[in-house]
């Protein structure tokens, strides 16, 4: 079992709330039946393996096998002490009912029969969260955040423009507040794939924590200068989602963005693996404990479908890692020259 899980980062919100991370977290998407049918012994299983290697800090949504993750969370966590684990579940989608065949689930199959809907209205974000409530089986969440507010998802500028004005003129943040205000939630903040939505509402907003999902890792430091560097400033807490760009870091048949590997990418993450492998280090390895090494991450969240995989992300961030295996990487210019790397002793901070 994996000591390095076990360590907890404390975190206080800008406004002072105090919330304690494990180092590794559990992203739950695969638990949607993402790619890969899952039974609800499998879930069970998965849950456990992470509970029991330390994770606790699990982060779920909706939008995951429509509804499917939440439920399977629930049933873990709602026999857990209640103060012995932080949950995050996100906004800005409601699931509605639908006849079978009319989900429109995309990379989640064989989920029950509800289909998405878009909303990051006021009224939107409170019915969104109490749902979550229900299928969960929790009296709250400790983080509620805005689930894919950016362009790429919207499909255009101007579709993302109008679902922003939902949220702020529209009165999702104001719910949001309000929640934070009153105790229901401890943050808020925003769950995406891209930097930009990230750095307008760093500016425009009041966020406590960002989950940003594959945009800071071995492979990329887009954000290193701007928003990593902009929630150091302001106190706000980031968690690393995609740790592996979605399986490309962790295995060579892996993904992109969840979809086939461009040549350029893979040869750069081919020249990575070379670097590693001087060193007798494992990318996977790097990856994982890169991602969680810069002062504004609070926790770093692989996803996992199987309990092996769930133990085998453990056990990496108790991987022995040389200094200069980061001095080589930045010498190739494979890695950001400013960009923090981890030590020894770190995990352990």
């Amino acid at each position: 079992m994996s000591q390095a899980t076990h360590v907890r980062r404390p975190f206080t919100t800008p406004l002072g709330r105090s919330l304690s991370f494990s180092v590794l977290g559990f992203g739950t998407a695969p638990l949607g039946n993402m790619g890969r049918v899952l039974t609800e012994a499998d879930a069970d299983a998965v849950l456990s393996a992470a509970w029991a290697t330390g994770v606790r800090y699990v982060d779920t949504a909706p939008l995951y096998g429509h509804g499917l993750s939440e439920t399977r969370v629930g049933r873990l966590l709602r026999d857990k002490p209640r103060d012995d684990f932080i949950v995050s579940t996100k906004v800005g989608r409601l699931l509605e009912p639908c006849s079978p065949g009319e989900e429109a689930s995309g990379i989640f199959l064989a989920t029950p029969p509800f289909r998405v809907r878009f909303d990051y209205t006021g009224d939107g974000v409170l019915r969104s969260f109490e749902a979550s409530l229900k299928r969960l089986g929790l009296d709250r969440v400790d983080i509620l955040l805005v689930h894919d507010c950016e362009p790429k998802t919207h499909g255009s500028a101007a579709a993302y423009e109008a679902r922003w004005s939902e949220l702020t003129a529209g009165g999702g943040w104001r719910a949001l507040g309000e929640l934070r205000a009153a105790g229901a939630v401890s943050a808020i903040g925003m769950g995406v794939n891209e930097v930009a939505p990230c750095e307008r509402m760093l500016a425009e907003l009041d966020p406590d924590l960002f989950l940003l999902a594959g945009r800071y890792t071995l492979l990329e430091q887009t954000p290193l200068h701007g928003l990593m560097a902009g929630c150091v400033r302001r106190g706000v807490g980031v968690v690393i989602g995609g740790p592996y760009n979605s399986g490309v870091l962790a295995r060579r048949t892996g993904s992109f963005n969840y979809a086939k590997p461009p040549a350029e990418v893979l040869a750069r993450v081919e020249r990575l693996r070379a670097v590693c492998d001087l060193f007798g280090v494992s990318l996977k390895a790097a990856a994982l404990q890169f991602a969680g090494a810069h002062p504004a991450v609070v926790s770093v969240i692989p996803g996992g479908q199987t309990p092996d995989e769930v133990t085998g992300n453990a056990a990496l961030l108790d991987d022995s890692i040389p200094d200069a295996l980061w001095a080589a990487l930045k010498a190739e210019g494979l890695l950001e020259s400013a960009a923090p790397t981890p030590h020894a002793e770190a995990l352990a901070c």
